[in-house]
């Protein structure tokens, strides 16, 4: 269901993004500020290396650099290895975590002093930046395009929430909901180090179970770090399978 309905049938994630289906490849084009990058593939292991040869001349020709996320469950089993000799590089290893939205993970509430208030402009935007920043350690340039561009073309698909200990940004995170499937994405928790260990988290996990369920879908989707692994699971997530981001730079 989840290989159906958001990676062989994904939607383009943003406004000038398009999905373009090549054989047996499914794959998104954005601008240089968007995501770039394989969704789903389903090559044999006799047209897999051509397949990903065609990718490779079909963003560079783009002058991208794009992304092709493997999942464990994905064929042919080496794809990623070819990935590598074809000279992408790998990024740690997470896992995607499946779970009811109504359920268990909509249950926990901000720690004392803590306050969840929802992004809806540029302020609310730098605050959620800010947050990725210090928490990733990451450059935040490219999401603060893709969430702006999302929030002015279609705020109702994006839910963009910053946890605030007084007026400092401690927390932050956001929902992409996807029309005509059930599944919402949970993408970008986040917690300074300073906050870590207190709730936050878990907050901000409940916070868009909630809202994911008042909007009729019915799972949450997370590609889950090490780190938050665990805390998704006592909150009811369950693992389903692996996804690892295979880059190429142009």
């Amino acid at each position: 269901m989840y290989d159906r309905e958001m990676r062989e049938n994904a939607r383009p994630d943003g406004p000038g993004a398009r999905i373009e289906r090549a054989g047996a490849v499914v794959r998104q084009v954005a601008d240089a500020q968007g995501w770039n990058g394989v969704l789903w593939s389903r090559p044999d292991a006799a047209g897999a290396d051509l397949a990903i040869r065609d990718q490779i001349d079909r963003f560079t020709g783009l002058g991208r650099d794009f992304e092709w996320k493997v999942y464990g469950h994905d064929e042919p089993a080496d794809l990623g290895d070819r990935l590598l000799a074809a000279g992408f590089r790998a990024e740690p290893e997470e896992t995607l975590m499946i779970g009811e939205a109504a359920g268990p993970v909509s249950a926990a509430e901000p720690p004392a002093g803590v306050r969840l208030v929802r992004a809806t402009d540029p302020a609310g935007v730098d605050l959620v930046v800010d947050v990725h920043e210090r928490a990733f350690g990451t450059d935040g340039t490219r999401l603060r395009h893709r969430l702006l561009a999302r929030l002015a073309a279609d705020p109702g698909t994006l839910v963009a929430v910053v946890a605030l200990a007084g007026a400092e940004p401690v927390g932050a995170a956001r929902t992409e909901l996807v029309p005509g499937t059930r599944f919402a994405g949970l993408w970008g928790g986040g917690t300074v180090e300073a906050w870590r260990g207190r709730g936050v988290y878990r907050a901000l996990v409940a916070h868009r179970a909630r809202v994911a369920a008042a909007q009729g879908y019915r799972y949450l989707q997370v590609d889950a770090s090490p780190l938050s692994r665990p805390i998704l699971a006592r909150l009811g997530l369950h693992a389903l399978s692996t996804t690892t981001p295979y880059l190429y730079g142009v």
